[in-house]
């Protein structure tokens, strides 16, 4: 079988396309023909072995799984001596944030892991478009106490994360102000929100407004720049480790002092981010972002290169069907 494969850390121009064997499922695994993958921010993370934090998780020295890809939507095409709950044909999805090899042809994946059955009506692309960026958001949110009509700042808009968070708070019934470029303005506010800012325009940390949560979806801002926009007791939660890591810092002092402080939440129940988002997809609540870009293996580098650029819109979908 085909599929993206890098022995080391280090850039995309180290990657390669080359034909490995297919792989034969343990007695708890499913054998998966992938449909469907996106390249997005937690591969180029799993790949590169940067932040270094991550190798802790997805290989300290050289990375644990070789093939790249960390979500798939596919076709069980077979099924391990001990799995009961999943079925040859069954069209499923799923998500391991330290790495499952989903760039190639074929996956084995462990049921014991984040895999759902898909529901009948969607197809691969927009389901696996709902795994990595989404799981991001909910576990943010989950960290903070959101009632309906409490206000939040989602900065980074159009990213997997933020464009995801802006409709699962929309959900919730909370109050969403979106940050994006301007010439994004009309895409991000087709995601709901009740007023979006363009950068170029406004200066967001000069908003009257005065935010319950502000949630930094690209990491790119900082507690120090957003404070002026918190309410007294408001939170601020970073996808990103920030300067020297200081949002791990800061969150450790948030917890023994009161008023304005960090979070920084460590995102682990994948599963149950995939059964939360199933169920908006179904209730017709949420619809994710997809990027005009799409690759194939053979193009696969190239997506690596778009996704590292910061220019994608939303998610990136490897198409192996």
């Amino acid at each position: 079988m085909k599929a993206c494969l890098r022995r080391n850390y280090g850039p995309p121009e180290t990657f390669q396309v080359i034909e490995i064997p297919k792989p034969k499922p343990k007695p708890n695994e499913v054998l998966v023909k992938v449909m469907a993958s996106t390249i997005n921010r937690t591969d180029n993370g799993v790949s590169t072995g940067k932040p270094y934090a991550i190798r802790a998780f997805s290989g300290l020295f050289s990375p644990k799984i070789q093939v790249t890809g960390t979500d798939f939507a596919g076709i069980v095409e077979e099924v391990g001596a001990e799995v009961r709950d999943f079925h040859v044909g069954d069209r499923v999805w799923g998500f391991e944030d330290n790495g499952a090899g989903t760039h190639a042809e074929y996956l084995a994946y462990p049921v014991s892991k984040a895999i759902l059955k898909m529901p009948d009506e969607m197809d691969f692309a927009t389901m696996v478009a709902c795994a990595e960026g989404a799981h991001y958001a909910i576990n943010f949110i989950k960290k903070v106490d959101l009632k309906p009509e409490m206000k939040v700042l989602v900065i980074g808009g159009t990213g997997a994360i933020g464009s995801a968070a802006i409709q699962i708070l929309k959900a919730m019934e909370v109050r969403v102000t979106a940050v994006c470029f301007e010439e994004d303005v009309e895409k991000v506010n087709q995601l709901g929100p009740d007023r979006v800012i363009g950068l170029e325009k406004e200066d967001f940390t000069q908003d009257s407004a005065a935010y319950d949560f502000v949630f930094d979806s690209v990491g790119k801002s900082r507690f120090s720049i957003c404070k002026p926009v918190l309410k007294e007791n408001g939170v601020y939660i970073s996808s990103e480790l920030g300067p020297n890591w200081e949002n791990l810092g800061l969150a450790l002092k948030g917890m023994f002092s009161k008023g304005k402080r960090v979070i920084f939440p460590l995102p682990l129940d994948i599963l149950d981010s995939l059964k939360t988002m199933q169920k908006l997809v179904e209730e017709g609540k949420f619809k994710p972002l997809i990027d005009d870009h799409r690759y194939t293996l053979d193009n696969v580098l190239e997506g690596f290169a778009y996704v590292a650029s910061g220019k994608k819109k939303g998610n990136v979908i490897l198409d192996l069907s």
